[in-house]
């Protein structure tokens, strides 16, 4: 026994160690600091896309990928504001306060261009040439290609930068005539559809006219009239029409119908030529294709700018096994807009936060262009309680607008972070990227102002992650390492 004693306990101190290591593996990510921000050149994707004929690449702006890459990149205190007023915006649109975001008198406010600020963005190209005017510089054509392309050789119209918005209804791009003011410059060739064979305006007794409800802004000359009003208090108005729109080479929509924008208030970034709403109204993308694409969509937004992601347009051909999915809320009073789900609790290196399930019952909105999560109060406070105690061998950083826990990671090569989950109804637990963790050095995180208020899921905590909107079905499923 004397022999077998010293055996014993180098086996049991082994195991410990080994059991150690595996519970550490499951609380927290070790990674380089450098991997969360952008490189000097475009990586392309790191996760080839499932092979499904209606998929376009998509990129985040001010980066290598973006073909805006020389463009300054914004402020985190800038995204503030800009989120700010986004998630103002949706919040008084779901008390049913509609007034800002509907075609009221209100002024656009003073603030910068906001449009494409740590928003992902993708090209399109409207029309179909008229026989007369078959060069490459005189077609005017509608295709969603990302901007990351550069250029969609063979296919037919020019491309146009959109902002990609799953809380809008009526997708629109800047038209001819648009003088600058009031139009924005754009880098993209204008849009002109008296170029196009398949253009047509909607007429004002139309369906699809009625249909605009409160974004309809009258009749001209039988055309119907379009507006829609932004959180900054910029708008777009002008006639509502109908083109070819072009996917890829195999894929196109006829019959597309969008606003033609002749009218701004406000300021748009100039890199953009207008947005792809990808609400639930009828006007919205999805909502027009849903015959053809099954009323779904999916995306996944890359870790940093440094890399592509994807857009897809109807259901992916992946396994559904390889998605955990969780039911669409959808309130009688609520409108149609917004897809929303219920968070039902958060953990924390594989800890469940202490919250109350009723404070995340107000649900929250999955949205595109709001770029930081809200969170409500109570539930922000014990993340960050145990984000904090999780990192107490950093040193901590001065606060960055919002942003209240930042670190100092000089000299700092591979940081340990928390392994952080968002769990949604139906058990569907979604882990988060590390580029979904921090931002800037911080816990990239912000409260909203009251429990009450609805959650906001924001672009940053989506990446990698393909979220997959299976409108028709009212669910959401979500894929990590998707891209």
């Amino acid at each position: 026994m004397a022999v077998v004693w010293p055996l014993l306990i180098l086996v049991m101190f082994g195991l410990s160690s080994t059991v150690r290591a595996a519970d550490h593996e499951r609380e927290y990510n070790v990674v380089p600091r450098n991997s969360l921000e952008p490189h000097a050149t475009c990586s392309g994707h790191r996760v080839v896309p499932s092979h499904n004929r209606t998929w376009v690449p998509l990129n985040l702006p001010h980066g290598p990928c973006s073909p805006w890459s020389d463009a300054a990149t914004p402020s985190v205190v800038d995204l503030h504001h800009q989120d700010q007023r986004r998630v103002d915006d949706i919040h008084r649109r779901l008390s049913g306060d509609v007034r800002g975001s509907q075609g009221s008198a209100k002024e656009p406010a003073l603030c910068q261009q906001t449009e494409v600020q740590g928003v992902p963005t993708a090209p399109v190209n409207l029309g179909k040439e008229q026989k007369s005017q078959m060069s490459k510089q005189q077609s005017s054509q509608l295709s969603i290609d990302p901007a990351a392309t550069g250029g969609r050789a063979g296919l037919p119209g020019v491309v146009q930068t959109m902002v990609l918005d799953t809380a809008s209804d009526v997708p629109w791009v800047q038209c001819v005539p648009c003088p600058v003011p009031p139009c924005h410059p754009q880098t993209d060739t204008v849009y002109d559809p008296t170029r196009s064979s398949t253009y047509a305006a909607v007429p004002c007794n139309s369906p699809a006219c009625t249909a605009l409800g409160p974004y309809a802004n009258g009749c001209v000359n039988n055309q119907c009239q379009y507006r829609v009003v932004y959180p900054d208090g910029s708008s777009s108005s002008g006639t509502y029409i109908s083109d070819l729109l072009t996917l890829n080479p195999t894929n196109a929509i006829g019959g597309f119908q969008f606003g033609c924008s002749h009218v701004e208030q406000g300021r748009f970034d100039s890199r953009t030529a207008g947005i792809m709403a990808l609400g639930g109204g009828p006007e919205s993308l999805v909502s027009q294709t849903a015959a053809t694409y099954g009323n779904a969509f999916s995306y996944c937004l890359p870790p940093t700018p440094s890399y592509k992601g994807f857009f897809l347009l109807g259901v992916p051909r992946v396994a559904a096994s390889r998605y955990v999915v969780t039911p669409m809320l959808r309130p009688a009073q609520a409108p149609s807009t917004f897809h929303r789900v219920l968070l039902r609790a958060i953990t924390v290196g594989g800890r469940r936060l202490d919250v109350p399930a009723t404070v995340f019952a107000a649900g929250a909105v999955l949205d595109t262009r709001t770029v930081f999560t809200r969170l409500p109060p109570t539930a922000y406070q014990a993340l960050r309680a145990a984000f904090r105690s999780s990192m107490g061998m950093y040193r901590p950083a001065p606060p960055k607008g919002a942003f209240d826990t930042c670190y100092d990671f000089t000299g700092v090569r591979n940081v340990r972070l928390p392994r952080i989950a968002l769990v949604f109804d139906r058990n569907a637990a979604v882990e988060l990227d590390p580029s979904g963790v921090l931002y800037n050095d911080c816990l990239a995180f912000v409260p909203n102002a009251d429990d009450r208020m609805p959650g906001v899921l924001g672009n940053v905590q989506q990446r990698t992650i393909e979220v997959f909107f299976d409108v028709g079905g009212a669910a959401v499923g979500f894929r990590r390492g998707a891209c």
